[in-house]
């Protein structure tokens, strides 16, 4: 069964009731909340997830609410609750499901150490992987929805789950992230992508959630093996710049770009060697996803030359 056989009303009870047991690529999450402004944002964003039997493990049990007794009244606010405790500090009622997306992305990083987790999107052409690690307001999730709207595959807008046995990438397609002015290029740039209403004055300024391709829920089981490490930069007004990067430094910034490479130690320390040995590395400038694409479809086609 997935999401988008249960009728709204279904989705609802359950989100009130026992709680939706929710597959999102390795794990399983319980979500509930009584919030209206949850229950649309899982039917619409998670419409082609599965969803588990009620019997069954669950790794993040996860709950939405609003205050107790009379706060809720006067502050119109919502709690992440995982596992009936406080992780964070509450936010605006309005950012009900941003909150639940934020949480949901805690809870792997900071609970699921089988994976050593990196802060990176990653998409997929061709069975190879391509990490793209990068801080807020590089145009990272911006050129993840241009390229997952024009081929590649969603493995994951936030986290890369690297498995330290096999080296391989396992997927977690979940709504992308979209902020600020992101939110209009993509809706120019790809209007068949389906993104959800826009959450103003979020502590990361205007967010919308793009829904991901059915084809990348539906492959979510399906790993895949690293190829390239790029690291992109949104520059307004230059030309798209793919420019070689040598492997010590790519190393470098992925052990900074990871949140538990330490708690890893040598493992993690080989780890990140093996997906760098394997793995072709970049620094990637843009302003515009044309060129991005282009840029990217010779990549996976192995036509780029730097001669």
């Amino acid at each position: 069964m997935i999401v988008a056989d249960l009728s709204p009303e279904q989705l609802r009870n359950r989100l009130e009731g026992t709680g939706l047991r929710l597959r999102t690529g390795p794990v399983v999450n319980l979500i509930r909340s009584k919030l209206p402004l949850v229950a649309k944002g899982v039917a619409l964003h998670y419409a082609q997830h599965s969803i588990e039997e009620d019997s069954g493990f669950i790794d993040f049990p996860v709950d939405i609410r609003l205050p107790h007794g009379l706060r809720r009244w006067f502050h119109s606010q919502v709690f992440f609750y995982f596992d009936n405790e406080l992780p964070f500090s509450p936010l605006s009622a309005n950012q009900a499901f941003p909150m639940l997306e934020w949480g949901l992305n805690w809870c792997i990083s900071s609970h699921c150490h089988r994976y050593l987790t990196i802060h990176a999107a990653v998409i997929e052409r061709n069975g190879k992987a391509v990490l793209l690690p990068a801080p807020p307001g590089s145009g990272k999730s911006t050129l993840c929805a241009g390229l997952i709207n024009n081929g590649w595959r969603l493995l994951s807008d936030e986290l890369a789950l690297i498995d330290p046995e096999r080296g391989d990438i396992t997927p977690v397609p979940r709504p992308v992230s979209l902020k600020n002015a992101s939110i209009e290029t993509i809706r120019r740039f790809a209007p068949q992508a389906l993104l959800g209403p826009v959450v103003h004055d979020t502590l990361k300024g205007d967010v919308a959630h793009m829904r991901p391709p059915i084809d990348s829920v539906l492959r979510e089981a399906e790993t895949a093996r690293p190829g390239w490490v790029i690291f992109p930069r949104y520059a307004a007004n230059e030309s798209a710049r793919l420019t070689p990067l040598s492997k010590a430094s790519a190393f470098m910034r992925l052990a900074d770009n990871a949140f538990n490479y330490n708690l890893h130690g040598r493992r993690g320390f080989e780890t990140l060697v093996r997906l760098v040995d394997a793995s072709d590395c970049y620094e990637f400038s843009y302003s515009r996803l044309e060129e991005a694409i282009v840029i990217f479809q010779r990549l996976a086609d192995s036509t780029l030359s730097f001669e």
